[in-house]
């Protein structure tokens, strides 16, 4: 009895996992199905109605009917807290079409319906690896020609016979509005009232190359030349599209619209006919991190720390720090929370069990599914561009601000004028070193993701070292006795040669590091359009800082000079521990220190404090010796 009973039980589990691919596939079909009818609406309801009058019956009925399907299709997919607001929106476009609603407001409702439907229940989007273009046009020619046309055309030995004309896919017109993933649906389950018939029976490696070979025709080989051009030139288009999923759901007026037309259709002429150039910039792309991480955990899984945490880095640096600036552009909050948790998984890779790790993993990749969404929408509005444009320059210049008007200050305070060309110079050749990075990381050889953390994080730490002399060296000039031997000892004598160009030094460097994160981001914001409003971003910045300049310069002047100095040490203090944290943070991520997490400590960039060991301990370093060198300046000046 209890034998039949296990064979029973064992029967009914076997059943049930069966079963469950099935379930899956047929929610998946349903999510696809109605994908699909949104894109088909978003394109030909303009074919329908025009100016508030329906112009083709037939086609109009047809939209309603694909709109309700959609509905239909959205209530029978699994409760979600989502599918509350989906199927709200769905009414929402039925109601917009029964009302004969511009086209463009129908496009828009479909487009972000569809978006929205793929957020809450993702499908596979993309191909495993990049479709053979040979291929696609072998089974274009056996499957389509007959009716499409060798040439895509849509006037095929065939064509005459149909009822309903076969598409022309030279219509540049509708292929901008066309993804390759629309075509991919197409193809997979047909078009209902039309001759257009499944061709599920191909592999999907198969149908992809189709929807590839499909999607080039309205595009000519002299618009993809030009595409080749600008993906070989211009590192900041392979943000635009960093990876198939992104050029496969992409449409070339969605990419216009940060782009241009011109360009927008140069690059999807170049990559449907060259998906694999997608290949060749794997490093700059998520699908990168992720194999990473993978194969970190897969090597920590093996036993194998060392090459785990080596892979954990390379995630970082050759996947995750390329899309950086345009993700903090997008979404700042997301960016500055997967750059924290790659830092936490490298530190505890070397001491955590692989259950746990793989844990941190998971999280992470539900993050980098997020950060897909944000690289992969369209451009921000033109607001969002100009208020990130602002506030980056804003951000980073107000530091080197800060430091270059100090020693103007003194300058002006010591009646040293004749040394303020050092500084002046320091900070004007910064600028000049700042636009040769821009032209070589642009047009040359581009900035790897060790670079730039190196950079950042030297130049922080000697920047440190110097405000932390300067900010001693001026605490003690604060002490009355101390000034006024200083006066008697001539500016003459203490402002070298040397001590000049230690000025020359200071401004170069503080300035350099600066221009060199604002220049990493503006190549991001750039390669999302709004060119308008990153200038405009950029001068409002820039009008503040000189605003800030001024007035620091202006109320400088009135300070008694004990109170200037004492003022500006403290700033120089201030800076000092910031700095010291910024730079350690820096050098951990690009792998020269090493990391021991602190994950009860909070992450603010700001004032460079970061939850690890080492960077705590050199801010608190650089506390303790400026501790230090203010009580002994204060030891000295009450023996004067």
């Amino acid at each position: 009895m209890a034998s039949l009973a296990r064979v029973v039980l064992s029967s009914l589990a076997a059943m049930l996992l069966a079963a469950v691919p099935s379930i899956a596939r047929a929610q998946a079909n349903d999510v696809e199905t109605a994908w699909r009818l949104l894109d088909y609406i978003a394109v030909d309801y303009a074919e329908a109605v025009k100016k508030g009058q329906v112009t083709s019956p037939t086609e109009y009925a047809e939209q309603k009917e694909f709109a309700a399907t959609v509905s239909g299709k959205i209530a029978a997919l699994p409760a979600k807290p989502e599918r509350g607001a989906l199927a709200a929106r769905a009414a929402d476009l039925q109601t917009a079409i029964a009302k004969k609603a511009p086209a463009t407001k129908i496009a828009d409702q479909a487009h972000g319906l569809a978006t929205a439907l793929l957020t809450a229940y993702p499908v596979p989007l993309a191909p495993g690896a990049p479709p053979s273009f040979d291929r696609g046009q072998a089974l274009y020619r056996d499957n389509c020609a007959s009716c499409h046309g060798m040439s895509g055309d849509g006037r095929g030995p065939d064509a005459a016979k149909l009822a309903v004309p076969p598409i022309a896919f030279i219509d540049a017109e509708r292929a901008r509005q066309r993804s390759v993933f629309a075509l991919y649906q197409v193809i997979t389950q047909g078009l209902d009232g039309t001759p257009m018939r499944s061709f599920d029976e191909l592999s999907s490696d198969d149908r992809w190359a189709l929807a590839f070979y499909a999607g080039h025709f309205a595009f000519s080989d002299q618009t993809a030349a030009e595409g080749e051009r600008l993906w070989k030139s211009d590192p900041g288009v392979g943000q635009l599209v960093p990876d198939l999923k992104t050029l496969v759901g992409l449409t070339p007026n969605a990419l216009a619209g940060r782009v241009g037309q011109a360009k927008a259709d140069a690059l999807a002429a170049y990559l449907r006919r060259n998906p694999d150039a997608l290949d060749r910039q794997t490093f700059a792309s998520l699908s990168a991190v992720r194999e990473r991480m993978a194969a970190s955990l897969a090597a920590s899984r093996s036993g194998d720390r060392a090459r785990a945490s080596e892979l954990a880095l390379s995630a970082y640096l050759d996947g995750f720090e390329p899309i950086e600036p345009t993700l903090s552009a997008r979404n700042g909050t997301l960016m500055r929370r997967i750059e924290g948790l790659m830092i936490e998984y490298r530190a505890a890779v070397k001491t955590e069990d692989v259950d746990r790790l793989a844990d941190r993993q998971r999280v992470l990749d539900s993050l980098f599914d997020d950060a897909d969404v944000a690289l992969g929408s369209d451009a921000g509005s033109a607001t969002s561009t100009f208020v990130g444009a602002a506030t980056i320059l804003l951000r980073e210049g107000l530091e080197a601000l800060l430091i270059v008007v100090a020693m103007i200050a003194f300058l002006r305070k010591a009646e040293r004028t004749d040394v303020m060309r050092y500084v002046h110079g320091g900070w004007i050749a910064a600028l000049a070193a700042g636009f040769l990075t821009w032209v070589v990381a642009t047009w040359a050889i581009g900035i790897s993701g060790a670079n730039r953390e190196l950079t950042e994080g030297f130049g922080s730490i000697l920047a440190a070292m110097v405000l932390l002399s300067v900010g001693i060296w001026m605490h003690g000039k604060a002490q009355a006795n101390q000034w006024q031997r200083y006066i008697r000892e001539r500016m003459a004598k203490a402002l070298s040669v040397r001590s000049a160009w230690f000025l020359f030094g200071l401004a170069f460097v503080v300035v350099y590091r600066e221009v060199f994160e604002t220049i990493l981001f503006y190549a991001a914001l750039s390669a999302q359009g709004n060119g308008t409003a990153i200038l405009a971003g950029a001068a409002s910045a820039l009008a503040a800082l000189a605003v800030i300049a001024w007035a620091m310069l202006r109320y400088s002047r009135e300070l008694p000079i004990a109170k200037f100095f004492v003022y500006s040490s403290w700033l120089m203090a201030i800076l000092t521990v910031v700095l010291a944290g910024k730079g350690v943070g820096a050098l951990q991520e690009a792998g020269v220190v090493g990391i021991a997490s602190l994950p009860s400590v909070p992450r603010l960039e700001l004032v460079g404090l970061f939850p690890t060991v080492q960077s705590i301990a050199a801010q608190l370093l650089a506390i303790l010796v400026l501790v230090v060198g203010f009580g002994w300046n204060r030891h000295k000046a009450t023996k004067i």
